[in-house]
């Protein structure tokens, strides 16, 4: 067999089916392209009809197949256009992952509309600076979530619908509200015609910023499409590369087993994917929902809220082969005490991101799916749109601290304070270069230009390259978090802590958590003769941010917090890690 190089370089140099050349006509910096590439999401969209009878999505008792849900999006698409929706407009989606989600984001991208997916764990005021931010004219919301903002979407004037997935209109107050199934009354077997260019805008997702308010990030038809094409590339390598295992004689008669649980497993060679990550991520949406519909998968989704009970029913019930998610939920699942009565043999696939691989959690992922090939470990950002970098198959027992190798056309580089360059083994600041980075922030080009740099987007991650061009990340220069998957910014919750009457001043820091990767910690330091309780300080959070970001751990700090000379709190002190330097003091 030939070494993974190898194919690599058969599968990207000229001839090849993903060859990469470059190029300055993107934003006038040199660039890695794919030479052959999708206009835009619609392009992939027309591969729904060709997969025909096939199941595309499964959640709950529904079951649609890609000839229905190119129907349904179609429909829908003339529905937002009957509604006003034009090309470059915003249709916002409140909801937990589900076919109608799905459905509204391949109707409006169709379109040449925006969607913006809003986080589905904010609170009332959160989602509403969403709205207003983007401008959206369209929501489309569950119940559920709907229900924080019912009182408060009268009041926003740019949006001028709102569609209810489960829930009657008559049941609230209001004249924008409609029921979502009149968007998808008028069958509709074509497309959209409506031209869309490569850098049009396609998405908007929110990331949470260091000055207190998220930040929409942009992801372009270019952007999407490449993190599309960089995914199968990914797939036809590691198709090309791993070693067969057991049951790859060609005999392999019971994924062929059509009649389990109802379950069609790989009959016909369709690949089933457990489909668990949040579609308001790069994660879910880019890197899962658009890369089932182009590969034909069926997307087996949770109804409800992720519990590992539940993934484990769908995986034994439909034959499950590839479960791409984020750390927390594997933790979860190959802790659980009943997972060996599962039958989980099916799974031949792991992908996570979110945090740095771990030998335990690889060790854990191997005990609780037997017949797993591979497991992936995936570094980037919702500025990235989706995947940068990746750690598979014998590298992640060879390398397991680190992120691995960058994908055809992302460059990655490690920059010092002034910006040079940095060599093998020099930490610094990592910044990444493609087709995949956004083009900026949604209305605030002051933070946009102060991120992207002659191309390059400043991660604000720590970390170094080796003398193989793997990346390790060590470090967070932006003051943040990862709870669950979650980006945490920790002045977010100081601005808020210190809002309070009764906190004098306040640091949030990261402690480890075996499963969420990190928990909040707030460090607080009260007013002179004032009593005040955990709770009421995570009530004051709760008030204002989402349930995610309230402090799990609550500390008070003998005396004043600790900052240096320009005001910087001091974190590596907060945290009780050593001495401080002399230059943290100027």
């Amino acid at each position: 067999m030939s070494t993974v190089d190898d194919v690599r370089a058969l599968l990207t140099g000229p001839g090849g089916p993903f060859e990469v050349v470059e190029t300055d006509e993107v934003d006038g910096h040199p660039m890695k392209v794919y030479k052959d590439r999708f206009a835009d999401l619609r392009t992939v969209a027309t591969f729904g009809p060709a997969h025909g009878d096939k199941e595309f999505l499964v959640h709950g008792d529904r079951r649609i197949t890609f000839a229905d849900f190119t129907e349904l999006s179609n429909a829908t698409s003339a529905g937002l256009a009957a509604a006003g929706v034009r090309p470059g407009d915003r249709v916002a989606v409140l909801s937990q992952n589900n076919p109608e989600w799905c459905i509204t984001f391949w109707a409006t991208v169709n379109l040449g509309a925006v969607l913006v997916g809003l986080n589905g764990w904010w609170n009332e005021d959160e989602i509403v600076y969403g709205l207003e931010d983007s401008g959206a004219k369209v929501l489309v919301a569950d119940r559920k979530r709907f229900e924080r903002v019912a009182d408060r979407v009268e009041g926003i004037d740019t949006l001028e619908r709102v569609h209810l997935v489960d829930a009657d209109p008559a049941a609230y107050a209001g004249t924008k509200l409609h029921r979502f199934d009149e968007l998808t009354t008028t069958p509709h077997d074509g497309f959209p015609t409506v031209p869309i260019a490569e850098d049009d805008p396609a998405v908007i997702f929110y990331t949470s910023g260091t000055t207190g308010r998220p930040k929409g990030a942009i992801s372009t038809h270019r952007n999407m499409v490449a993190n599309l094409q960089n995914t199968i590339f990914l797939l036809t390598l590691g198709a090309m590369t791993t070693p067969a295992g057991p049951g790859d004689d060609g005999d392999d008669t019971a994924d062929d087993d059509d009649t389990a649980g109802g379950g069609s497993g790989r009959s016909g060679g369709q690949p089933v994917s457990l489909f668990t990550s949040p579609l308001f991520h790069v994660s879910g949406c880019h890197s899962g929902l658009v890369v089932g519909m182009m590969a034909g998968m069926k997307m087996v989704m949770i109804d409800g809220r992720f519990t590992p009970e539940a993934a484990f029913e769908l995986i034994e019930r439909e034959r499950v082969m590839i479960w791409a998610t984020v750390p927390t939920m594997i933790w979860r699942a190959c802790e659980h005490p009943d997972r060996h009565t599962y039958d989980t043999s099916s799974v031949i696939s792991v992908s996570f991101g979110g945090s740095p691989s771990a030998d335990e959690l690889q060790r854990r992922i191997r005990e609780t799916f037997p017949n797993v090939k591979a497991t992936t470990n995936a570094y980037g950002l919702t500025e990235s749109s989706s995947v940068a970098t990746t750690l598979t198959g014998a590298d992640s027992l060879r390398k397991p601290d680190s992120v691995g190798l960058p994908v055809p056309v992302v460059d990655v580089a490690v920059a010092g304070p002034d910006g040079t360059h940095l060599g093998t083994g020099a930490t610094g600041e990592v910044l990444l270069r493609g087709p995949i980075i956004m083009p900026g922030y949604w209305n605030k080009p002051e933070a946009t230009a102060s991120t992207v740099i002659d191309g390059w987007l400043h991660t604000g991650d720590v970390g170094h390259l080796d003398d193989e061009g793997y990346l390790f990340i060590t470090d967070r220069a932006k003051d943040m978090l990862i709870r669950g998957g979650e980006n945490v910014y920790c002045v977010e919750i100081e601005n808020r802590l210190v809002e309070h009457p009764d906190i004098a001043d306040a640091a949030v820091v990261g402690v480890p958590h075996p499963e969420l990767g990190e928990e909040v910690k707030a460090v607080i330091e009260v007013a002179p003769d004032v009593e005040l309780s955990d709770a009421a300080v995570r009530e004051w959070v709760a008030a204002t941010l989402a349930s995610f970001k309230v402090p799990a751990y609550v500390e008070r700090w003998d005396g004043k917090l600790p900052r240096n000379a320009s005001g910087k709190l001091l974190k590596n002190v907060i945290r009780g890690e050593g001495h401080v330097s002399f230059a943290e003091t100027m």
